[in-house]
C-alpha cells in the first residue's frame, strides 16, 4: 500500500533548541564534531559543537565538505526520474531491458524487477554491502588494507548475486545499495555518459551546488573538510578510532559516494522537495511511500527519499546517509521551504541525535 500525503504543519521555531541538541551530541554521544545548517524562506543559520580535527582543536564551518553516504541516493533517483520525465525510458521498465543478462541465476530474474522497484527498494535484491566477504573487508585492519581498492559496478552487481534475493519482485521493503548501483548503471545505458556527468549537468551545476561532486577514483576529499572519525565497525565496548577520511568510494558510488555541505545539501533537497527539478508527474512518483519494515523506525520510502515521524507527530521529508566516520541527515518540511543539514564526523552516534536535533527545529512549542 502507497501513500502520497503523509504532510504536517512545520512550525519553525528559534535556533537556540538545536544548538543545545548539537550541544547534547558532542557531551552526551562522545561524538568528535557536530555541524547544523536551518534555512526557513530566506533566512539562514549555522551552528555547531565539537571540532572538526580532535588534534587540532579547529571548529566546524559551513564550508566544509564531508562524505554523505546514502544521501547520494536521493541525486541518483532525481536523476532518474527526469530521464523519465523525457521519456528516455519508463519506471516500469524492466532491468533487463537496459542491462541484458546482468541479473539473472541464483533467484534472479531482471525481466521481472523494474526501475521503480530499483529506487523504492521493493526489488528484493540482495544488497551487496551485506555479503559476508565483502563486509568482513570494510571492519577493522581488513578497511585498512583495503581502503583504496577500486571495484567496478559490475563487480558489485556480482557481488551482490553470491546471495539469493530477500523475496520476489514487489513483495517487501529491504534497503538494498544494489538497487541504486543499477539505477545509474541504466542511466548511462539510457544517456551515453557517465553517471558522474550526468549528475553534475543536470543537478550539480544548475543549482550551483560548488561544494558537491561523485568522486571519480579520489580518496582525498577536494576542499575544507573535517576528519572522518571511524570505529571501522568495531563491536568492542571502547572501540579504537580511525582516521578514515582519505578512501576510495567506488564501492559506494551512486548508492553512497557523493561529497556535499550542509548549505548545498539544504539548497538540493529544498529546491527538490519545491517540485523545482522535476516534472509533477515525476515529483509525484518521487514521493509515493512504501512502508519500511526493518529499516529505520517510523519512516515510509518514496523514490530516493524517505518521511519519519518526529516523536512530536510532525513528518519531515528528505534524505540521509552512513559512511566511514560520517553521518548525514538532510529533512525539511514537505514543501521544501524549511530545512535542516545535520552532519556528524564520527560514526558511533546512533539515530537518535538526529531525532533530537529535528525535533528541537520541527516539533512545535508551546507560549514563549
Amino acid at each position: 500500500m502507497v501513500t502520497h500525503l503523509l504532510l504536517a504543519a512545520v512550525t519553525a521555531v528559534s535556533s537556540p533548541g538545536v544548538q543545545s541538541a548539537l550541544d547534547r551530541a558532542v557531551t552526551d554521544s562522545g561524538a568528535p564534531g557536530i555541524a547544523a545548517e536551518v534555512r526557513d524562506g530566506r533566512e539562514r543559520w549555522f551552528g555547531s559543537a565539537g571540532v572538526s580535527d580532535t588534534e587540532t582543536g579547529r571548529k566546524r564551518r559551513p564550508n566544509e565538505r564531508f562524505r554523505i553516504g546514502s544521501a547520494t541516493k536521493a541525486f541518483t533517483a532525481t536523476v532518474v526520474l527526469q530521464l523519465a520525465g523525457e521519456g528516455k525510458l519508463h519506471l516500469d521498465d524492466s532491468v533487463e531491458r537496459w542491462l541484458p543478462g546482468l541479473l539473472q541465476g541464483n533467484g534472479y530474474d531482471g525481466g521481472q524487477v523494474t526501475i521503480r522497484q530499483l529506487l523504492n527498494h521493493t526489488s528484493g535484491i540482495f544488497s551487496y554491502t551485506s555479503d559476508t566477504e565483502f563486509f568482513a573487508q570494510g571492519q577493522g585492519a581488513a578497511w585498512l588494507e583495503h581502503r583504496y581498492d577500486t571495484v567496478t559496478p559490475e563487480q558489485l552487481v556480482k557481488i551482490a548475486l553470491r546471495n539469493p534475493p530477500y523475496f520476489g519482485p514487489g513483495e517487501g521493503f529491504a534497503y538494498s545499495n544494489t538497487n541504486y548501483i543499477l539505477a545509474a548503471m541504466i542511466v548511462e545505458k539510457a544517456t551515453g555518459h557517465t553517471f558522474g556527468q550526468e549528475v553534475t549537468r543536470r543537478v550539480i551545476r544548475p543549482l550551483r551546488l560548488t561544494g558537491t561532486y561523485l568522486p571519480a577514483l579520489e580518496a582525498k576529499i577536494r576542499g575544507p573538510h573535517p576528519v572522518h572519525y571511524s570505529t571501522l565497525f568495531s563491536q568492542d565496548p571502547d572501540p579504537t578510532i580511525y582516521d578514515a577520511t582519505d578512501m576510495n568510494q567506488s564501492g559506494a558510488w551512486s548508492a553512497g559516494g557523493m561529497v556535499s555541505t550542509v548549505g548545498d545539501l539544504n539548497r538540493f533537497m529544498g529546491a527538490l522537495l519545491g517540485g523545482r527539478l522535476l516534472p509533477a508527474a515525476q515529483q509525484k512518483e518521487m514521493f509515493t511511500t512504501v512502508a519500511t519494515q526493518g529499516w529505520i523506525p517510523d519512516t515510509r520510502y518514496g523514490l530516493g527519499v524517505f518521511a519519519q515521524k518526529l516523536p512530536c507527530g510532525v513528518w519531515v521529508w528528505g534524505a540521509a546517509g552512513a559512511t566511514y566516520g560520517s553521518w548525514t541527515y538532510a529533512m525539511g518540511a514537505r514543501d521544501g521551504r524549511h530545512m535542516l543539514t545535520t552532519e556528524i564526523n564520527g560514526d558511533w552516534s546512533g539515530l537518535s541525535v538526529f531525532s533530537d536535533v529535528l525535533s528541537a527545529e520541527f516539533c512545535p512549542k508551546g507560549p514563549r
